[in-house]
């Protein structure tokens, strides 16, 4: 079977490792590299012995499919052009500056006939797939995705950064409306907010607290989970899942004092563990070739995209 040609557009910082796991999928040849600054284009050129273009339209036309990963400003107009070119894309998060933006190339694919898929690599990470089997009725639901700041991100802020990541998590695990968002930010370093904390609450009464923070010094992805008969704690840097569950519990009165005793016991869920950006590739070019359906369909990536939106907008109203 003859390989897909996937070219990628913007060979920046995540533009790289999305060349990195190109070149070790068997069932991809990469047509080719593209970016503004064509130093760097020849640098990953060199480093990965891919093609490189001068010319972004030569590669759209050359390509069955484009990994666009430009900075979001480009996103709609990058994509755009593919689309109506004719070419599948995948497309990094955020997919685009608006709503209404992104309604437009979902039509537009949908109409040609062409996979769009948004970069959401974390619904690739192997903890995620195993969480979904686990969660019940959750009562309460929070995130932390913090990490130190980066200057390279200028774009964006710390919600279209890094928040919106879990917002699309806990989206597709609750099967319930929104009642309401409040949301507060920060700005420390940038023009935008680097920190940020949401507070959502689900009709079904489920709560969920994301916290997201650019400009902490450690490295920490964790969703926790609360529901009956459990606590779970799922870290997206080792990918391992713990379930706390509650064995007993007993006061211990002695003249001294009164002590609270409490039991419980630890459940390690077995993760297959595997780079996500590699496993979103494949299910990019497994839908393609029609072998398999859409993770999670476009209306999705809309409405994701929608709440991250209103949480901005919420934050803006009351930033420092």
């Amino acid at each position: 079977m003859s390989k897909l040609k996937i070219g990628i557009i913007g060979v920046g910082h995540m533009g790289q490792y999305h060349v990195n796991v190109a070149v070790s999928i068997p069932q991809i040849q990469v047509s080719g590299i593209y970016d503004k600054d064509q130093q760097r284009v020849k640098e990953i050129s060199n480093k990965f012995l891919v093609p490189s273009y001068e010319d972004m339209d030569q590669l759209i036309y050359d390509s069955d499919a484009l990994v666009i990963a430009v900075p979001t400003k480009y996103h709609y107009e990058v994509a755009k052009k593919c689309l109506e070119a004719g070419k599948h894309i995948l497309v990094e998060k955020p997919m685009t500056q608006t709503v209404d933006q992104a309604k437009e190339l979902v039509e537009l694919a949908e109409k040609k006939g062409l996979i769009l898929q948004v970069g959401h690599v974390e619904r690739f990470n192997g903890a995620i797939l195993e969480v979904k089997k686990i969660i019940e009725k959750p009562f309460f639901i929070e995130t932390k995705r913090l990490a130190p700041f980066n200057p390279r991100i200028t774009d964006v802020g710390v919600v279209l950064d890094l928040m919106i990541h879990d917002l699309d998590i806990i989206l597709n695990l609750i099967p319930s409306e929104i009642k309401s968002i409040h949301a507060r930010g920060l700005k420390v370093y940038s023009e935008h907010e680097d920190i940020a904390n949401t507070l959502i609450q689900f009709e079904s009464g489920t709560i969920a607290n994301l916290i997201a923070s650019r400009v902490t010094q450690n490295k920490i992805r964790l969703l926790t989970i609360t529901q009956e008969k459990s606590y779970v704690v799922l870290d997206f840097a080792t990918q391992d899942i713990d379930i706390y569950r509650m064995a007993s519990s007993a006061y211990l009165m002695t003249k001294e004092e009164i002590k609270y005793k409490q039991e419980s016991f630890v459940e390690k869920i077995f993760v297959h563990k595997d780079n996500p950006l590699k496993l979103e590739h494949l299910h990019f070019i497994n839908c393609i070739l029609g072998n398999e359906e859409p993770l999670v369909p476009n209306s999705k990536d809309i409405l994701t995209l929608t709440y991250a939106y209103q949480i901005l907008e919420d934050i803006k109203k009351n930033i420092n």
